[in-house]
């Protein structure tokens, strides 16, 4: 059955190996967005179902240029909030612009990008992609507090939004992923070597993504082996 699916944070890692995992079936209509759209355009050529927007989430307008970038879709059947940014440093030296981009483009893009794709869903499934880290009573880890809290935040955001919409045919939930091996895990965590891959861990979340609504709504799943 064909499904338009819209993949946020597409350019590199995880969300990459997503696009590529589920444009394996050519019935799939994919929207691919991010802010490196020369990056998406060279990795998804070769992919004929895979359309790239360039999406720039630490912007103004976030809902305006989602609702261009959904315009042309009849109906969107499976929304994948996959983008994320990452500060690593000291609590005492954040700056409020430091704040301000994480929660920018971890919460409040997200919520921007649902509320510009709801009008356009009848039967849908919204995953967002957390950290192991927002997860309540994991482990956690010094200079990564604004990164943290504004994945914990996302994890909060899934269960509101899940009662809001319980009488609908919209289905959110959270995966607050563990370590696999990606250029933000680089940045956060120098010289570690994750138990998964990208490629691995993304074959969950397509698979997730497609069937779970089914069995759950509103829940906050941890997906880790290891810590980080």
């Amino acid at each position: 059955m064909s499904k338009n699916i819209i993949i946020v944070g597409a350019s590199r890692g995880i969300g990459k190996a997503i696009v590529e995992k589920l444009a394996q079936d050519s019935n799939n209509v994919i929207l691919a967005l991010a802010r490196n759209i020369k990056k998406m355009n060279h990795s998804f050529e070769s992919l004929t179902n895979v359309t790239c927007i360039e999406l720039d989430l630490d912007s103004d307008d976030i809902r305006k240029k989602c609702e261009t970038a959904f315009s042309e879709l009849e109906t969107i059947d499976i929304l994948i909030n996959n983008a994320g940014v990452l500060v690593n440093k000291p609590f005492i030296e954040l700056s409020r612009k430091d704040l301000e981009t994480c929660y920018s483009v971890n919460v409040m893009s997200v919520m921007e990008t649902v509320q510009a794709a709801i009008p356009k869903m009848t039967k849908a499934h919204i995953v967002n992609i957390s950290s192991i880290g927002g997860f309540q009573g994991s482990v956690k880890f010094p200079g990564l507090a604004a990164y943290s809290t504004s994945k914990a935040a996302l994890c909060s955001f899934t269960e509101l939004f899940a009662e809001e919409y319980k009488d609908s045919s919209i289905k959110m939930n959270c995966l607050c992923l563990g370590a696999a091996q990606t250029e933000m895990l680089e940045e956060a965590f120098p010289g570690y070597e994750a138990p998964v891959s990208a490629e691995k861990m993304a074959e969950y979340i397509v698979d997730f993504s497609l069937n779970a609504d089914q069995w759950m709504n509103g829940k906050i799943i941890p997906v880790s082996l290891s810590t980080p």
